[in-house]
C-alpha cells in the first residue's frame, strides 16, 4: 500500500475517532506538549544558511501572511466570527515540519523547503502576539503578554534546546530519522485529541450551528487548493513544486494551539480540517511519483542537516 495513502488514512481515522470520543477531550493539555515534541526534534537535524534563502523565500512569507487575513475576511464575509477566526487560522499557518519529508519523496530540493519551514515558522510566531490580538478583537497588552509567552514556550524553548544539545552531542541529528514514525504517531494522537475535543464541544454548545462546521471545511479546502497553486506560481520554473509545497503544507499543530487557547474548539477545526486537505493533495503527489517513477536524478538527496 502507498504509505501517503497510509499516513492519510490514520489521520482520518483519528479525526473519526476523535469526534466518536468526546470523553478523550480531557487529555487536551496533552497537545502543547506533543507540539513541542515534534518541533525539537525539527529543529534537531535542520541547519540553514544566509546562502538557503533566496527572493521566493520573502514573497512566500509574505503571502503566508497575507493569506490569513484573506481568509479572515472572507470568513467574516461567509458565516461570521467563528468561520473567520477558523479560516484565519487555516491561513496563517506557516510552513509544516513534515514538508522536507515530503518534498524528498517528491525527488524535489529538500534545503529550499527547509528554508521555508525556518524562515516562516520564526517569523510568524514572532509575529503572532501582535496579529493574533487584532483578529480576536482584544488588542490589549495583556493578550500580547499571553500569546507572546506561549509562542515563545512551544516554538522558541524547543528551537533553542535542539541547537544547544546540537552543539553539546552532534551525534544527536540522527534522532529525527530514527524516530519519523513516533514523531508521525505523536501527530495523529494529536489530531484525536483536537477532535475530541470538539467534538466535546459542539454536543454541549447548543447554539453550534452544523451549516458552521460545513464552511470552515468548505473555506479551509479553497485556502488549501489557493496555496499550493500560488506557491506554484511563486516558485517559478526552477522551484514550483518546493513553493508550491512549501505554502500549502502547513504546520497545523502550531495554530490549532493557538485556536484552542485564545478562541474555542470549534475555531480549531480551521487547521484541523486543513490537515485533511493537503493530506490529500500529498496523497495524490506521492502516488503519481510512485506510479510514474522519478523524472529526473534525486536532487532532494541533500540532507536537511
Amino acid at each position: 500500500m502507498n504509505p501517503a495513502f497510509t499516513r492519510t488514512g490514520a489521520i482520518l481515522i483519528a479525526i473519526v475517532l476523535g469526534a466518536l470520543l468526546p470523553q478523550a477531550h480531557v487529555f487536551i493539555w496533552l497537545v502543547r506538549w506533543l507540539i513541542m515534541g515534534q518541533l525539537f526534534l525539527v529543529f534537531l537535524q535542520t541547519r540553514m544558511s544566509r546562502s538557503s534563502l533566496r527572493r521566493s523565500h520573502f514573497i512566500l512569507l509574505g503571502v503566508n501572511i497575507a493569506m490569513g487575513f484573506f481568509a479572515w475576511q472572507l470568513g467574516k464575509w461567509v458565516g461570521g466570527k467563528d468561520v473567520a477566526l477558523a479560516a484565519f487560522f487555516g491561513g496563517i499557518t506557516p510552513t509544516a515540519s513534515a514538508a522536507p519529508v515530503i518534498m524528498s519523496f517528491l525527488h524535489g530540493q529538500v534545503e529550499y523547503v527547509v528554508a521555508s519551514f525556518v524562515l516562516t515558522n520564526v517569523v510568524i510566531a514572532v509575529l503572532m502576539p501582535v496579529l493574533l490580538p487584532l483578529v480576536l478583537g482584544r488588542p490589549t497588552p495583556e493578550a500580547f503578554a499571553q500569546v507572546s509567552g506561549s509562542v515563545g514556550l512551544v516554538v522558541f524553548a524547543p528551537m533553542i534546546a535542539a541547537q544547544l544539545l546540537r552543539l553539546v552531542w552532534p551525534g544527536v541529528t540522527v534522532w529525527p530519522p530514527r524516530l519519523r514514525n513516533v514523531s508521525f504517531g505523536a501527530w495523529v494522537m494529536m489530531m484525536f485529541l483536537v477532535t475530541a475535543n470538539a467534538s466535546d464541544f459542539i454536543r454541549h454548545q447548543s447554539d453550534v450551528a452544523h451549516h458552521q462546521v460545513l464552511q470552515i471545511a468548505a473555506l479551509t479546502a479553497f485556502v488549501s487548493v489557493l496555496n499550493f497553486a500560488l506557491g506554484w506560481f511563486i516558485g517559478g520554473k526552477e522551484f514550483h513544486r518546493e513553493a508550491s509545497q512549501s505554502l500549502g503544507q502547513k504546520n497545523t499543530v502550531f495554530t490549532v494551539y493557538l485556536a484552542l487557547m485564545y478562541a474555542s474548539p470549534l475555531v480549531a477545526l480551521g487547521p484541523t480540517f486543513y490537515v485533511i486537505w493537503h493530506n490529500i493533495w500529498n496523497s495524490w503527489q506521492l502516488y503519481r511519483v510512485d506510479y510514474r517513477g522519478p523524472a529526473a536524478p534525486a536532487l532532494s538527496a541533500q540532507r536537511s542537516d
